[in-house]
């Protein structure tokens, strides 16, 4: 891959990164030490004591730590390919050791596998 086109991801990858750490804080805390996020409790009436507003209470923590978990991932996901741009890997397979498509990299900048091995990413270490 040319120095623009890596430049373009790179460029695409910082963007991502920002969106998604925005987003998480809007849902929760970083811990400063572990840099792991907590799910904050939102918006919600601290005196509300009837069950179902209790039920919400808890719907609605549900739903954010949810939120949380699936944006943490896709951070994880983003400093895992931004940490290739330092390695000099950035674009490679990480099962075939062949160069992942262009076309795949422009909808997720952050793929691990080429297509023939698409179906194999999840089961990748984290």
């Amino acid at each position: 891959m040319d120095k623009d086109k890596l430049e373009y991801f790179k460029q695409k990858l910082q963007a991502e990164y920002a969106r998604l750490e925005h987003e998480l804080r809007d849902l929760g805390v970083e811990d400063e030490e572990t840099g792991e996020w907590d799910t904050a409790a939102g918006d919600i009436d601290e005196t509300a004591t009837e069950p179902d507003e209790l039920a919400d209470r808890v719907e609605d923590f549900e739903e954010r730590d949810g939120e949380r978990k699936a944006f943490e991932v896709q951070l994880q996901n983003v400093e895992r390919a931004l940490a290739h741009f330092e390695e000099g890997t950035y674009g490679i397979c990480e099962i075939g050791g062949e160069e992942i498509e262009e076309d795949r990299l422009e909808v997720n900048p952050s793929a691990r596998t080429c297509k023939e091995h698409i179906d194999k990413e999840s089961e990748l270490p984290e």
